[in-house]
């Protein structure tokens, strides 16, 4: 992994065969990042991608092994018991242009992995919301 700072920018460039959260939550970890915006593009294989059922306060995952498109890669990073904690959802497409997508849980980079990261002072941490079943984001004010 390679990356660049300008102020409370980050350039990540994460490398064939690494792992993507592993490593984003990781840099975020060692650069002290506990509360930010991260986007990327890139293309991916190994994917695990899930849609939360509401319902059965669950997450239905699925796996793709193939090489995907990495389209759009949005997310954010809070405090979760105590660490950073990255959550994202992504975009893919397959050699036909069709795409997927859904919460990211893993992905390695099958070629290049580009990552913008954006710092920022806060204080929002993930705390297990029983109704929703999830550690959902608190913030400090509410309108």
């Amino acid at each position: 992994m390679q990356y660049s700072q300008d102020g409370k920018d980050f350039f990540v460039y994460i490398e064939k065969n690494e792992k993507v959260m592993t490593n984003l939550a990781k840099f975020c970890l060692d650069h002290n990042i506990v509360n930010g915006k991260i986007s990327g593009i890139g293309a991916v294989k190994l994917t695990e991608i899930g849609v939360f059922d509401t319902e059965n306060k669950k997450y239905i995952r699925k796996s793709f092994d193939d090489v995907l498109e990495l389209l759009s890669f949005e997310g954010n990073v809070t405090l979760k018991d105590g660490i950073p904690f990255v959550h994202t959802h992504i975009v893919l497409s397959n050699q036909e242009m069709q795409t997927i997508g859904g919460h990211l849980f893993e992905t390695t980079i099958a070629a290049v992995g580009e990552f913008f990261i954006r710092k920022f002072e806060g204080t929002a941490y993930r705390k297990l919301n029983d109704d929703v079943g999830l550690p959902c984001i608190c913030l400090e004010k509410r309108s």
